[in-house]
C-alpha cells in the first residue's frame, strides 16, 4: 500500500500564488478547511480567482479582507457567492453544466490549483471525489497542482471519480462532517399539491431526473406505488433512498446503465452520505457524461423535473436570475430539458408554486427586464403549478398564455387576462 505524505494546510496552500486561478470543489464536497485556510493568506495573496459551481459552507467571500485578493468567477451562483457574484469582486459565467469540463480541457479557463475533497485512500492508494464528481473530474484532470483535503467523512463512491494520491500534490488530512441539507422539510401545500400532480405523469419504466429543493422530494414521496423506475439524474438527494431499498427504482428498464443509478454530485444528510458510501448501484460520474443530451434521450421515458423562478405567458423560463440579479446559474436544466425531450416517451416538466412567498405572481406577461431565459419557448413542454398541468408543446404563443393563466393565482388571472388583451387583440 502507498503510505500517504499529509502535509498541514498552510504548507498545501503555498502552491498558491498571485495570480493563480483555483478550483474549488463543490456542493457537499466543498473542502471547508482548505478554504478558510486559503482565506487567511489575503494580505499576502493578489488577484487570485476563484472559480466553481455550487458550494456549500461559511466560506463567504464578501468581505472587506478578501475582496483586494480574490476575485470569485462562478459557475453557478450559491447562497454564500450569490453577494460577491453580484459586486465588482466577482462575476458569473453563464454555461450550461454539461459544457463546463469543455473550458478546463481546452484552455478557456485553465485551472492552476485544485482545492478538492476526497475519502481516506484505499489499499491501492485510491482516493475518491465522493459526493461530487461533476465539474471536479475535469478539473482535477487538468489542473497544474492538486490539493485534497482527506476526510474519513467522505463517502467513497463508484464511477469517475477516483484519484490516486499520486496524482496529489499535497494531501491535507482534517476530518469533518460533510455540509448537510434536508430537502424534505421544505414543504408548504403548494409544493405537496404540485408534487402530485407531477407524479401523475410518471410513467412505470421511466426514467427520472430530479433537481434541487422540496417539490421533487414531494415527487418522490408519490411515487412509492410505481414500479421499475430508472435514475439517471444531475444530482440525488434523501428522497431516492427509500424508492431504491423498495424496488421501485431499480433501473431494469433503462437502455444503457442498466440496474444503475447515474448521478454527478449528491446533496443530502448524513443517512444519504451513507447509503452511497461503497455503494455499486450508485454510479457517480463526470457531468460531461450525466449531462450528455446524447446520453440522456437513449433511456426511455425520461422525465426531467426542474423549477422556475418566473416565465412568461409566451412560455420562456427564467430559472436563474431575478432581472439583472444573478440568483443562480444556467446549469443543467436545458441539457435535461432538451434530453428528455429526445427521449421516447419523455416529458420535460417544468414545476413551480404559482406565486412566491410574498404573493408575487411567478407567471408574468414579460420576464422582468435583464431576466435571463434559460429554457427557450421552443424547448418548453410541461408546466406545472398547485393548480394543474399543461403541456405547451405545439401550441401558439395565443394558445400558451391562456393555458397558462389557468395555471396561475386566482388572484393574478384579472391582470394576466388585461395583457393578454393588450398584446394579442388589437
Amino acid at each position: 500500500m502507498n503510505i500517504p505524505n499529509y502535509s498541514t494546510a498552510e504548507q498545501a496552500l503555498q502552491f498558491i500564488k498571485s495570480g493563480d486561478r483555483v478550483f474549488i470543489h463543490g456542493s457537499a464536497a466543498t473542502p471547508i478547511h482548505l478554504v478558510k485556510t486559503l482565506q487567511k493568506r489575503y494580505q499576502e495573496l493578489k488577484n487570485v480567482e476563484i472559480t466553481s459551481i455550487t458550494t456549500l459552507g461559511d466560506i463567504d467571500f464578501n468581505q472587506s479582507p478578501y475582496r483586494d485578493s480574490f476575485f470569485v468567477n462562478s459557475l453557478f451562483v450559491s447562497a454564500n457567492t450569490r453577494a460577491v457574484a453580484n459586486s465588482i469582486h466577482g462575476d458569473y459565467i453563464p454555461i450550461f453544466l454539461s459544457q463546463i469540463p469543455k473550458l478546463f480541457k481546452e484552455g478557456f479557463l485553465p485551472i492552476d490549483v485544485a482545492l478538492v475533497q476526497v475519502s481516506a485512500p484505499d489499499i491501492h492508494g485510491y482516493c475518491s471525489l465522493g459526493t461530487s464528481v461533476d465539474i471536479a473530474r475535469a478539473a482535477v484532470d487538468t489542473a497544474k497542482h492538486i490539493i485534497a483535503q482527506v476526510n474519513p467523512k467522505m463517502p467513497r463512491t463508484h464511477g469517475d471519480g477516483f484519484i490516486h494520491i499520486s496524482q496529489i500534490d499535497a494531501l491535507v488530512h482534517f476530518e469533518q462532517e460533510l455540509p448537510e441539507v434536508d430537502y424534505s422539510a421544505k414543504t408548504s401545500e403548494a409544493t405537496i399539491t404540485i408534487g402530485a400532480h407531477i407524479a401523475s405523469l410518471v410513467e412505470d419504466g421511466a426514467t427520472l431526473q430530479l433537481g434541487i429543493g422540496g417539490i421533487p422530494d414531494q415527487v418522490l414521496k408519490n411515487l412509492t406505488g410505481h414500479k421499475n423506475l430508472g435514475l439517471h439524474t444531475e444530482m440525488l438527494s434523501d428522497g431516492v433512498i427509500p424508492l431504491i431499498q423498495s424496488g421501485v427504482i431499480n433501473n431494469s428498464q433503462k437502455k444503457i446503465n442498466r440496474g444503475k443509478s447515474i448521478t454527478s454530485f449528491m446533496i443530502g444528510t448524513r443517512k444519504l452520505y451513507n447509503f452511497v458510501n461503497d455503494n455499486p448501484i450508485i454510479r457517480v460520474m463526470d457531468i460531461a457524461y450525466a449531462n450528455d443530451t446524447s446520453i440522456i434521450r437513449k433511456n426511455p421515458k425520461v422525465t426531467a423535473i426542474n423549477s422556475a423562478i418566473e416565465l412568461d405567458l409566451t412560455g420562456q423560463i427564467c430559472a436563474d436570475s431575478m432581472g439583472t440579479y444573478q440568483y443562480s446559474g444556467i446549469g443543467g436544466q436545458m441539457d435535461f430539458i432538451h434530453g428528455a425531450s429526445l427521449s421516447e416517451g419523455g416529458k420535460p416538466i417544468i414545476a413551480l408554486p404559482s406565486v412566491t412567498s410574498k404573493g408575487v405572481s411567478r407567471i408574468v406577461p414579460f420576464l422582468k427586464e435583464g431576466a435571463g431565459v434559460v429554457t427557450t419557448r421552443g424547448h418548453v413542454h410541461w408546466i406545472v403549478t398547485e393548480y394543474g398541468k399543461v403541456n405547451l408543446f405545439g401550441m401558439s404563443l395565443k394558445q400558451r398564455a391562456k393555458a397558462l393563466i389557468n395555471l396561475a393565482h386566482p388572484m393574478h388571472r384579472e391582470e394576466l387576462e388585461r395583457a393578454f388583451h393588450d398584446r394579442f387583440n388589437h
